[in-house]
């Protein structure tokens, strides 16, 4: 029997082609490869898959090749990275669209979700922090703005913290800068969940729909197909994504919050069940003046793909104010 969560895939592939990105395998070390949907010119002669004796920018680039053609390269990069429950194309397929006309787009999938694997025993978020700059760095990505959502958040925010040379700004949906046991143990009592595994790995029906129940401001109706074809698909690497969520957790003891360079935009569902609004609004009163805070109403934790119009619209205008700050601050300093 066909499984209508699979078979949604290969049209979103070819949808995410049609827009002029490409899959390709970014080989980092033996052992280690990150799937990343990326604009086309990174594909050459040399095929979809990157390995680290290739020069930076992957087969795409021409060395000696005329310099009258417009580089691709010269549009401002943006890198959305996936929450928990799905792959990267799987989870911005609603926001994609709007962004591949004005920026370099790349859809990185992170360790154990999509194509990405791993041997290392690293499951920090430091850790997929370091592979998305090194996968950039392979793709000769120098700067970026990032959209993080969920976990990606996390991840997003480990890796402006390490590399912010080559983070721009920061946009952050549902997330923390980081998984205290206190947070964890708040948000788990507060849902009613025994542990964040419980929750986010769901491996019964009514685990999933509870999951999605409270992921949604809308109560929305789905056959139990649904349900079991996305468990089938979206749930697999169990053994290595459970490690990934006791990687997540920290001491409250040890938890400090950064100073950032990046402007900082809390992109929020003001019905977010999982991390609510108050603690965006707590967030943003630590994260200090760079950092600002938008909610989006009747929306809850998936507020992109529930109210995708209206993130999507913010998301622009936040990528077009950096950007024209950018350009403001280059002028000033010229």
């Amino acid at each position: 029997m066909v499984n209508f969560i699979e078979a949604q895939k290969p049209l979103l592939s070819r949808l995410m082609k049609m827009a002029g990105l490409r899959p390709i395998e970014v080989e980092l070390e033996p052992g280690t490869t990150m799937h990343v949907w990326a604009p086309k010119h990174h594909v050459g002669k040399k095929g979809t898959t990157i390995s680290p004796l290739d020069p930076a920018g992957g087969g795409g680039k021409k060395p000696g090749g005329s310099k009258k053609r417009r580089s691709p390269e010269s549009r401002p990069n943006v890198v959305l990275i996936h929450g928990f429950a799905a792959e990267g194309n799987v989870t911005w397929q609603f926001n994609f669209g709007v962004l591949v006309s004005r920026y370099n787009l790349y859809i990185p999938d992170l360790m154990f979700f999509g194509k990405s694997s791993t041997s290392s025993a690293d499951r920090s978020p430091d850790f997929q922090a370091a592979c998305v700059a090194g996968a950039l760095a392979r793709l000769g990505v120098a700067r970026c703005d990032v959209v993080g959502f969920s976990y990606g958040g996390m991840v997003a925010f480990k890796l402006a913290e390490a590399r912010p040379e080559l983070v721009r700004s920061l946009c952050v949906s549902g997330s923390v800068v980081a998984m205290t046991d206190a947070v964890n143990r708040e948000t788990m009592e507060r849902l009613g969940a025994g542990s964040s595994a419980e929750l986010l790995m769901p491996e019964t029906l009514k685990g999933l729909k509870a999951l999605l129940s409270i992921s949604m401001y809308k109560k929305m109706w789905f056959p139990d197909r649904f349900y079991k074809d996305y468990l089938k698909v979206m749930f697999t690497s169990r053994k290595e994504r459970m490690e990934l969520l006791q990687g997540l957790l920290i001491s409250t003891m040890d938890a400090k919050i950064p100073v950032f360079q990046q402007k900082i935009m809390l992109l929020w569902g003001e019905e977010d069940k999982i991390f609510d609004i108050e603690l965006a609004k707590k967030m943003k009163e630590q994260l200090g003046d760079k950092c600002f805070l938008y909610g989006i109403r009747k929306a809850g934790h998936l507020l992109h793909v529930e109210r995708p119009c209206a993130y999507n619209r913010q998301l622009q205008r936040w990528l077009a104010y950096v950007n024209s700050t950018a350009a403001g601050e280059e002028h000033a300093s010229s």
